[in-house]
């Protein structure tokens, strides 16, 4: 071969690697068209927008209302609406006559049935938190409470005040009440564990029967007396996606979110225990 002809083949060889250099280069470049660089990672849960509406028991309420702020920062394009708190029975009857809500958080599960009964409920509920009942008190307890005895003992027993028996903290006290023999004459029975807490801490009532996570919140403005055998009356809390929720794929984040190691943390210093 010519030296000429040598030349022309090094040549034609030299722009053939020069090519398959280019095309290898375009194929690893990214969306930018940076060459080398990998495709920037979607921030987890970056899909999620609109707005999640939830419907929750109210003693879920401190908790729930960090869980919410938690979860609405880690998805920017998402609007957490305010969360609706009531007792579990209230909101289940809502919900059966048709109020929107994505998520539906109970203080029982036999209220959460109703709803998954009516054929409301995507999927199946999931226990997240269990909590018990303690005598909420005025702070020093003055009047020397120590049990449930003490709450019909007497010529002028204290004013206690419960929750209605539909409410599953009702449920609870009726079971831990019957259990300790207490036959009690309460002054009024409310529809959420959060008005028997406000009775208490108003001076309304000497006494209430609230969750442990109730008398923690109050921060001093009530004492907290433990029941003896409380735990023959734990109410587990499940949560559930609904049917026909507006934003499913929200509601299910959330959930998940609220099952989390992080969410069982935050759940934990409320005071709820672990399902």
């Amino acid at each position: 071969m010519s030296a000429r002809r040598a030349l022309a083949a090094l040549a034609v060889g030299s722009v053939a690697l020069a090519l398959l250099a280019a095309c290898a280069s375009s194929g690893d470049a990214d969306a930018s068209g940076t060459p080398g660089a990998s495709a920037p990672a979607t921030p987890a849960g970056a899909e999620l927008s609109g707005e999640l509406t939830i419907f929750a028991a109210a003693s879920l309420g401190g908790a729930f209302d960090e869980l919410a702020t938690r979860f609405e920062a880690r998805h920017p394009s998402l609007d957490v609406l305010p969360v609706t708190y009531d007792g579990s029975s209230v909101l289940a009857t809502q919900l059966v006559e048709g109020a929107p809500a994505d998520v539906f958080a109970s203080a029982d599960e036999p209220n959460l049935d109703r709803v998954a009964d009516e054929g409301l409920v995507a999927g199946e509920p999931e226990v997240f938190a269990t909590n018990v009942l303690e005598i909420a008190v005025q702070p020093g307890n003055p009047l020397g409470i120590a049990g449930l005895d003490d709450l019909a003992e007497g010529s002028t027993p204290p004013v206690v005040v419960v929750c209605a028996a539909e409410v599953p903290c009702g449920r609870a006290a009726a079971t831990l009440l019957a259990d300790a023999g207490v036959e009690l004459s309460p002054a009024s029975e409310e529809q959420n564990v959060s008005a028997v807490l406000t009775k208490v801490r108003t001076g309304e009532a000497d006494a209430g029967l609230v969750y442990v996570t109730d008398v923690r919140a109050a921060d001093g403005d009530v004492d907290g007396i433990a029941i003896a055998g409380a735990d023959a009356a734990t109410n587990r809390y499940p949560i559930a996606a609904l049917a026909g929720a507006a934003n499913p794929e929200a509601a299910a984040a959330f959930i998940e979110f609220v099952r989390s190691a992080e969410g069982a943390e935050v759940l934990d210093e409320f005071g709820f225990g672990a399902p």
